[in-house]
């Protein structure tokens, strides 16, 4: 029995999720890539439109909050206008493609997202729930730890298309291939992969289905070998961190006025072809920063099913993290903002009380319970938890 309720879909711009400030629209540019006049556009929505505040998700998208109906549709009109939605909801719920910031426009990568995007969309689509998606990665490979259902990783020439969580993938020689691969093994996914309307790749693999065609056992799953990356000089720019993900208008205004834009599954922002970062108020600087070390969900007032304000609590906890060390910080046991393990989950029980998870996600077992605010911080400067840090030592997920 859970206190929360689970959508099991994403919002969309055309079709938006109720919260507690209101409406959630979420922009899904194609490729993750915004030109400067639609950024500054989108930032204008946000303002005159939702409430001021623009959300960057993990799954690379723009999300702006505090929408009515009556300025949803006034804002699907401007999005309309900048070639930025869908035929129809459905359509749009299938175009869920992560593709690499650092992907080259217009190069195998980019090229790929686009043709499987297209695929996703036209009326013969495998009808997949609506948080199933695929990741397209460059080369190194920098999306291992980015949730998706199917993975696309040029290997040498061509591409190997891997499920999530899975032992085993499928080689494609091109990328016209490797799109078709994709959508197949979608396809395949939703032949047996889906219950009541929802289904992931990594539960369905757990059934031991019968593997598709041209499956090739591997070892072991790929392991996500690198850290995320920071803010700073990025391949193809400059990467702007901000606090939990979230950004003004004046904010997203000033990026666009330095390039184009590539939106992050880091929750950050990539400049096109900066060699610094521009002076923006707010910003997030320095790789080490404990800010960039802490998911936080909107949780309350924002968010309906939240316990508490986890955002301005993790504001206060973030100094007190250990060198390297993570933190989730949850206002229910969803767990929206970070999948998979933290060094330390924190989860709001009541507007002031807390439990504590170390070294594993929300569903894993509690090893501290009804704790507060002071009791968390007190915790976390001890010197026993800054000893674990160092022991730990490793890249949060």
């Amino acid at each position: 029995m859970t206190d929360y309720q689970i959508q099991g879909w994403c919002p969309g711009a055309l079709r938006p999720m109720a919260s507690g400030d209101g409406l959630v629209l979420r922009v899904r540019a194609p490729n993750g890539r915004l030109e400067p006049d639609q950024a500054r556009r989108i930032a204008e929505l946000a303002r005159r439109h939702g409430n001021g505040l623009i959300d960057l998700t993990s799954r690379a998208n723009l999300q702006l909050r505090g929408l009515d109906r009556q300025s949803h549709t006034a804002a699907i009109t401007a999005l309309a206008e900048m070639g930025l939605l869908d035929r129809d909801a459905d359509a749009e719920s299938r175009r869920n493609v992560v593709l690499s910031p650092f992907a080259p426009v217009d190069g195998p990568a980019w090229r790929l997202a686009e043709a499987i995007a297209r695929a996703m969309t036209a009326p013969d689509a495998p009808q997949t729930p609506g948080k199933f998606g695929f990741a397209v990665d460059t080369d190194p490979w920098v999306l291992g730890g980015v949730p998706c259902d199917i993975r696309l990783r040029p290997v040498g020439a061509g591409w190997q298309i891997a499920p999530d969580s899975g032992d085993w993938v499928i080689a494609a020689p091109d990328t016209a291939r490797a799109a078709a691969g994709a959508v197949e093994m979608a396809r395949w996914f939703a032949r047996g992969g889906i219950r009541d309307g929802r289904g992931r790749m990594r539960d369905y693999l757990r059934r031991k289905p019968e593997l598709p065609a041209g499956a090739t056992p591997v070892p072991q799953p790929v392991p996500h070998a690198a850290p995320d990356p920071c803010p700073g000089a990025a391949p193809n720019g400059w990467m702007l961190g901000f606090a939990f993900g979230q950004i003004t208008p004046d904010q997203l205004i000033a990026c666009a006025d330095a390039g184009p834009l590539r939106l992050t599954p880091w929750r950050m922002l990539l400049i096109e072809g900066a060699v610094a970062p521009p002076a923006i108020a707010g910003q997030v600087l320095a790789p080490d920063d404990p800010l960039l070390r802490v998911h936080a969900c909107t949780g309350a007032p924002g968010c309906p099913q939240a316990r508490a304000d986890v955002r301005a609590l993790a504001r206060e906890l973030a100094p007190h993290l250990g060198a390297g060390q993570s933190l989730h910080l949850s206002g229910c046991a969803k767990g929206c903002a970070h999948f998979g393990r933290a060094d330390l989950t924190v989860i709001a029980t009541a507007p002031d009380r807390f439990d504590l998870i170390r070294d594993g996600w929300v569903h894993d077992a509690a090893t501290g319970h009804g704790l507060d605010k002071n009791g968390l911080a007190r915790l976390l400067a001890s010197p026993q938890n800054t000893a674990s840090a160092t022991r730990q030592g490793r890249p949060h997920a």
